[in-house]
């Protein structure tokens, strides 16, 4: 019998659709960061060039020799898992931060985190390549991902392919206005006790609650509220004062 267009279109589809029905993705290692939950993560890549991540290998792909070349570039894209909300689904209107939280888009107009696959992309810093006792670590700078993400791929960032001067980014053509951010006599003091074993923590700080990472709503309303942010295992605690951040303490 022979098939309409429509029907071998139809048919077609419905092949290719089946063929992909059965696709899985091994991550190659996951990245260890200082942010142990989504609040206070930058929302775009290199906006914190003090927050270092290590990518530790896992088995499968723990050979130097993946790595070979890489340091020839001086940036990196990495694509990566959302695990932390893969299993709340996805909407196909979000509200970007960048709106206020009080206007829709479609999803795939977005980099929300809540995507049909879960799967995230940001350009990094390349850092250094490391192999020590039979572990393969790759170290990036200026990152924004949460502590353990799975990492699924590392491509190299090609100035000339992906640096498109002429470029319109929407609701994010600029960067975001930064905050000043100011240190109690109390913070101050812990800072120097910390800054040993946590080399560059106050750029860190300065640098994360510079992008005033409250949510969309609370901007713009009075309110004492005290804030925590997890860097490493430290609680940053924080208020708004006046037009600038002031952090409180360092637990």
């Amino acid at each position: 019998m022979r098939l309409s267009n429509h029907e071998y279109n139809q048919a077609f589809a419905d092949k290719i659709h089946g063929s992909f029905m059965n696709i899985s993705m091994q991550p190659i290692g996951n990245i260890s960061t200082p942010y142990k939950e989504k609040f206070g993560i930058p929302r775009q890549p290199g906006l914190v060039k003090n927050a270092a991540g290590k990518i530790t290998f896992f088995e499968a792909f723990n050979d130097p020799n993946y790595l070979r070349g890489i340091e020839q570039f001086s940036h990196l894209w990495l694509l990566f898992y959302f695990h932390q909300t893969a299993d709340k689904g996805h909407s196909p209107l979000v509200r970007p931060p960048r709106l206020g939280g009080n206007q829709k888009l479609g999803i795939f107009a977005t980099r929300s985190t809540f995507r049909p696959n879960s799967i995230g992309m940001s350009v990094v810093e390349f850092g250094a390549v490391s192999y020590q006792n039979k572990q393969l670590c790759l170290t990036v700078k200026g990152i924004d991902l949460l502590d353990g993400t799975p990492i699924l791929d590392i491509k190299p960032y090609v100035p000339y392919a992906d640096n498109i001067s002429q470029a319109i980014g929407g609701m994010a053509q600029h960067s975001p206005e930064l905050m000043s951010v100011t240190f109690t006599k109390l913070a101050i003091e812990q800072l120097k006790k910390l800054e040993q074993h946590y080399p560059k923590l106050e750029a860190l700080i300065r640098e994360v609650l510079g992008q005033d990472p409250r949510p969309a709503y609370h901007k713009g309303s009075r309110t004492d509220k005290i804030y925590g942010i997890a860097l490493y295992d430290l609680n940053i605690q924080w208020q708004i004062v006046g037009q600038q951040n002031m952090v409180l303490a360092i637990v």
